[in-house]
């Protein structure tokens, strides 16, 4: 049982890792498809494709944090990525834009950044 609740954690973080980079790499994409090449503007600026894909974030990041600090009792991952979380919960609700944009990728980024010293601290 603590063996497949190790391996759950484990995987939470690493999706909450994919996940950040490709909201990140979403963003910047985004920009430059649509500014620069004119390019995908319907469905990459679709509001509903950001929301979706940010709430399955926070939600996946949450969990994994918590597991996280469940297991391994440090509260630094926890408090980065609560920062993080804070950030697109706020980009959740600023209108589609650069400010939403910058926003999102500096959430991400303290995201990805708390997952990676969630998996660091579970393997130590």
């Amino acid at each position: 049982m603590a063996e497949a609740f190790k391996l759950m954690r484990d995987r939470f973080d690493r999706v909450g890792i994919l996940l950040s980079g490709l909201c990140a790499v979403h963003c910047v994409a985004t920009l430059v498809l649509v500014a620069v090449l004119g390019l995908g503007g319907g469905f990459l600026l679709n509001p509903a494709l950001h929301r979706v894909g940010l709430a399955l974030a926070i939600a996946v990041g949450g969990i994994a944090l918590g597991l996280g600090i469940a297991r391994h009792g440090r509260r630094e991952p926890l408090l980065i990525g609560g920062a993080g979380l804070s950030l697109m919960s706020l980009a959740l609700i600023t209108g589609h834009g650069p400010a939403e944009a910058a926003l999102t990728i500096a959430g991400v980024s303290l995201v990805a950044f708390a997952h990676w010293r969630n998996v660091r601290h579970l393997s130590a």
